[in-house]
């Protein structure tokens, strides 16, 4: 699969995703002091909905465009309010011309104390990133792999934030790379919030990088999943999960409110489903 967020940006992927982020800096912000974020596979930011890339895949109008068309009930806008304020800051209200990736997200959120540190492979990606933040005192951008990042930033100065794991899924062994790097990075923070973002195609990958969670020791581990139909490794993506350490102890309650009203509200197909699970104590 290849997961590159040029392709893919404001699909139920991201909605998941980002609903999940906005979560996580309000939570942050309970606290006056400063805190850090970690992108680490941050791609270019912020997406043209009428690029050839979007209009090629059209995914967006199955994600957030549907959100912005839904009805949206009092308790649930509350919780989404952060993600979506953000997106219509960028927009002419709900009429969409571009979406905000995880970065252009948590930048529209932050306060003037808080700082983003953004790490980009791909070559003109990251020209694209670096170009688009270039002046900006509070975010920092870095040509570098993003799993080179966690052990070269962790812990941060501040030593408070989280870190966002969201790669592209090009490669057969992303989960082993993505496991090995996070109980690397937890061992040398472990009080940081990680927030881990995959496709719901290779059940057993994540089971697997579930039980090496285990084995390793780390503890407060959270399981979100999100399914709009039911997919596999041969379909297109129906589905994604996310894995959070150290979450804020309100974000399981908050997503069993968001994640069936998201299920109604994005389904494709049979088979959607959502869950939340705590798989590892505190």
């Amino acid at each position: 699969m290849n997961y590159r967020h040029a392709y893919h940006a404001g699909n139920i992927g991201d909605v998941l995703k980002h609903v999940v982020l906005a979560r996580l800096i309000a939570y942050l912000q309970r606290k006056d002091k400063a805190f850090r974020i970690l992108d680490t596979h941050a791609g270019i930011g912020l997406y043209d909905l009428n690029s050839q890339e979007m209009q090629k895949t059209g995914e967006w109008q199955l994600g957030i465009g549907k959100v912005l068309e839904a009805d949206i009930p009092p308790q649930i806008a509350e919780l989404l309010a952060p993600w979506l304020t953000a997106v219509r800051a960028l927009n002419d209200g709900d009429a969409l011309k571009v979406y905000p990736g995880s970065p252009m997200v948590a930048r529209q959120l932050m306060r003037k104390q808080d700082r983003l540190t953004l790490t980009e492979l791909h070559p003109a990606d990251f020209k694209t990133l670096a170009e688009r933040f270039a002046g900006d005192h509070q975010v920092k951008t870095i040509h570098l792999d993003g799993w080179l990042a966690m052990g070269s930033f962790l812990p941060p100065k501040e030593k408070r934030g989280l870190v966002l794991i969201d790669p592209a899924f090009e490669v057969t062994d992303e989960f082993s790379r993505m496991t090995d790097a996070v109980v690397k990075a937890y061992r040398k923070w472990p009080g940081g919030t990680y927030a881990l973002w995959y496709p719901m195609k290779d059940v057993r990958a994540i089971r697997r990088m579930h039980g090496d969670f285990d084995e390793a020791g780390l503890r407060d581990v959270l399981s979100l999943d999100l399914n709009v139909g039911k997919s596999g490794p041969d379909t297109r993506m129906l589905g994604s999960g996310m894995t959070l350490i150290n979450a804020p102890f309100t974000l399981a309650e908050e997503m069993r409110l968001v994640l069936p009203w998201l299920c109604d509200v994005l389904h494709q197909g049979p088979g959607t489903s959502w869950n939340v699970t705590q798989l590892i104590g505190e």
